[in-house]
């Protein structure tokens, strides 16, 4: 079961081979990143634009890289996947449409994946995890706890009521005339300060409910940054993380805590899942809660091609190839709710910012 998966819904180019055939540990055969940072650097953080335009000039060469990497041609391949939303619509639209032209010239199945459910089933890449866990998927564009039951059967549990996590440590470190991507920013700033230094909020702490928000944490953190207490910038930067996953772990104990019947473990997704510090924090409230908990590695974390075609490899195993030559014609979106019937899951899947 060979794989090809693609993923280009904000400012990575990324394509991977993995086979489902082998142990974990051994599934990912390449998992290619071209990361445009160094060239939005100047703007301050991704241009929708600039990034589709890079996604176009990439695209070719990253999925030959990855091919060679993994010692395969597009004829030895099972199945190509490719993210189709949500994301960034300029960029969906190029991964989609690559994809889908040698899916189409091979004739080889195409899978469309939704970007989330990428993120949601990594830990089944790497751990072989069992159905249902809770996922937490904390990112630049969400911020959301899902029961995962199984492929494609998702319930939401809680969402952010305004910002996502991610976008809080980039707004936090564009605060700070920190450099970007914002989060590893302020987490090695924060390594250096004292947590307790800067009085903030800790956001819908011990309030009843699973949603979050984080738009008063960052109104109060532009406060401390512009007042004229001398606080210390790896003061700021440590005081706003600890309250952010202060808040981040109440909200996540009141979802385990919400859903019905026993859970396998406790997943983390999305490139915040890459900060240490929330690991540490997250290992202890399963230990609290009696749950083991999986963190994939780094670079499984950030978005990449190796979870699409992961998640192109569940679904191929489902065993219903009268579907995939029908999803040629699935259409690139910028919003794509895991579950669809959650209170306003039209926003649900908004596109990165």
């Amino acid at each position: 079961m060979l794989v090809l998966g693609i993923e280009s819904s904000c400012d990575e180019t990324a394509a991977a081979v993995v086979d489902a055939s082998r142990p974990v540990g051994k599934r990912i055969l390449s998992n290619v990143v071209f990361s445009q940072w160094d060239a939005v650097r100047k703007y301050g953080g991704v241009v929708p634009e600039v990034a589709a335009r890079a996604h176009v000039e990439k695209i070719d060469p990253v999925t030959a890289q990855a091919l060679d990497q993994a010692g395969v041609s597009v004829a030895d391949l099972d199945g190509i996947a490719a993210t189709t939303g949500p994301g960034l619509i300029g960029g969906v639209i190029v991964g989609a449409s690559y994809a889908k032209a040698l899916a189409l010239g091979a004739q080889k199945p195409f899978v469309s994946i939704n970007h989330l459910e990428g993120h949601a089933l990594t830990p089944r890449l790497v751990d072989d995890v069992a159905f249902p866990f809770l996922l937490l998927l904390v990112s630049g564009g969400h911020c959301q706890t899902l029961l995962v039951r199984g492929v494609g059967d998702y319930q939401r549990i809680g969402t952010t009521i305004d910002d996502a996590i991610g976008e809080s440590f980039d707004k936090t470190a564009k605060m700070m005339g920190l450099s970007m991507p914002g989060g590893p920013a302020v987490e090695q700033l924060a390594a250096q300060g004292d947590d307790r230094a800067v009085p903030l909020p800790v956001p819908f702490k011990g309030r009843a409910g699973t949603d979050f928000s984080f738009s008063g944490l960052k109104t109060a953190v532009r406060r401390a940054v512009e007042s004229d207490a001398g606080h210390r910038p790896e003061d700021i930067a440590a005081s706003f993380q600890r309250v952010a996953f202060d808040s981040l772990i109440d909200r996540t104990r009141q979802a385990v805590q919400a859903t019905d019947g026993p859970l396998t473990a406790l997943v983390v997704a999305g490139g915040v899942a890459a900060n240490q510090t929330l690991s540490v924090k997250l290992q202890a409230l399963g230990t609290e809660l009696g749950l083991r908990v999986v963190v994939p590695p780094l670079a499984l974390c950030t978005d990449n091609g190796a979870m699409i075609a992961w998640a192109g490899a569940e679904r191929l195993q489902l065993g219903q190839p009268e579907e995939w030559q029908a999803q040629l014609g699935v259409a690139p979106r910028p919003r794509w709710p895991l579950d669809p019937d959650a209170p306003g899951s039209t926003g649900a899947g908004a596109a990165k910012a």
